[in-house]
């Protein structure tokens, strides 16, 4: 569930002459410009070592790859590539192209087609674009375009920040069979599909659950143990827990210090709904879960489970802010307060108080959240949501509540991520040769 009108960047990148990054294609260009029919996928980044010769050597084969490509009606089993989805996107992404060309960026654009082949339909030739930095994009380009970024081996963490500067994070890819930099990239990325020594397309329901994060979605992902629970009336209070069983994981996860603190605090001050609510969603949560999805030999495909960076909690009761305070604790989450609570935050344990940031002015751009739990009216919650449309950036999610209600859903404070490995590139697939 994405913003519509914004791009979604998926990221590739080879290492040492073996990895490459593309925002939402694949490896090569095979996967960047032959998506046959009219679903484009983004426009690709493709980062490369900058080693003498390696580079250019890469760039060579992709555009020899590109040369292959039969560009024509998608309804002929020989076309690899159709046409984009109307006639002002063939128009925006040849704006995009004579641009770059214009700005004296190299442009290689090939394909081949018969006679005639694309004299109907808005049609874009595959093209191929150098580019000096991951800045230089600044919009999104919904075709068969694949930039490319050159980049020294020691600046993957850098660059790597860039990536997750842009905001976008729907797919992500690496190339490489050094341990070291698959899990640099792997842990360091914010993406929702990520992909190792494998193509970044064709993801499969219940194999790869397909969705991003930041600009790139608001989950949950499509394919995904949670996505049907999104679309009841009325959902199960443990909603997480069955999402995750059926996924195979059946492990409980401990209660976090954090809440236990918070916990023994509602105790000590008679404060026995807030306490039952802290064991609650204990036994709820599932944050930071992780469990292995049935897949194809040779390939390994993983399911995790991430606590959002932080919370809005909106309420006009004390007992709801704490309730609200107890299920962001629950999942893993930093709380953000409006500074109007501070009087209530200085009463709490300085572990929990360490969780909970005040914000002045809540609704200015400068304060981070990515969910908002809200307690109250109707009228209020209107003018809540008013803001949160006028903010720039991702969409935030809101999960409103009458006062007094404590049926928080906690599946919609975290963050899905699917983890696709292809485990043959490696060097083979140890466990089905054991067997052997």
């Amino acid at each position: 569930m994405g913003r519509g009108n914004r791009p979604k960047y998926d990221n590739c990148f080879a290492e040492g002459g073996r990895v490459c990054n593309q925002p939402r294609y694949s490896l090569t260009t095979l996967s960047a410009v032959s998506t046959k029919g009219a679903l484009y996928r983004d426009e690709a980044i493709v980062l490369r070592t900058q080693k003498l010769g390696e580079a250019d050597r890469i760039i060579t084969m992709l555009q020899g790859a590109m040369a292959q490509q039969r560009l024509g009606n998608p309804a002929a089993l020989c076309v690899d590539i159709g046409p984009v989805i109307d006639r002002q996107a063939r128009d925006t992404i040849d704006c995009h192209i004579e641009t770059m060309r214009a700005s004296a960026h190299q442009v290689f654009q090939q394909a081949r087609q018969a006679t005639g082949a694309t004299a109907h339909g808005p049609f874009v030739t595959p093209t191929l674009i150098e580019i000096g930095h991951i800045g230089e994009l600044q919009r999104e380009v919904f075709g068969p375009v694949l930039h490319v970024v050159r980049y020294r081996r020691e600046e993957l963490d850098a660059l790597i920040e860039q990536i997750n500067g842009t905001g976008y994070g729907l797919t992500f890819g690496v190339h490489t069979r050094i341990d070291e930099t698959i899990a640099r990239a792997v842990g360091a990325i914010r993406a929702g599909n990520i992909y190792v020594n494998r193509n970044m397309v064709c993801a499969v329901v219940g194999v790869q659950p397909f969705g991003g994060e930041g600009l790139s979605g608001t989950g949950p992902k499509a394919g995904g143990p949670l996505y049907l629970y999104r679309l009841l009336a009325q959902r199960p209070a443990d909603a997480m827990v069955r999402a995750l069983e059926f996924a195979g994981h059946t492990d409980s996860t401990p209660m976090p210090a954090v809440l236990a603190e918070l916990r023994n605090w509602a105790n000590s001050n008679q404060r026995s709904a807030l306490r039952e609510a802290c064991d609650r969603f204990a036994a709820q949560s599932r944050s930071n879960a992780r469990c292995a999805l049935v897949g194809p030999t040779g390939e390994n495909n993983l399911y995790s489970l991430h606590p959002r960076e932080a919370v809005l909690n909106l309420a006009e009761l004390e007992s709801d802010r704490l309730i609200q305070l107890a299920a962001t604790l629950a999942v893993g989450c930093q709380a953000v307060w409006p500074a109007e609570a501070a009087s209530l935050r200085e009463r709490l344990p300085q572990d929990v108080r360490k969780r909970i940031a005040l914000a002045g002015n809540w609704q200015a751009p400068a304060v981070s959240f990515d969910a908002v739990l809200y307690h109250g009216p109707e009228d209020g919650l209107r003018e809540v949501c008013r803001v949160l449309a006028q903010r720039p950036g991702p969409i935030v999610g809101v999960q409103a509540l009458e006062p007094g209600d404590a049926t928080l859903a906690l599946e919609r404070l975290v963050i899905e991520r699917s983890l696709s490995i292809n485990t043959a590139a490696a060097g083979g697939y140890a466990s089905l040769m054991s067997m052997a």
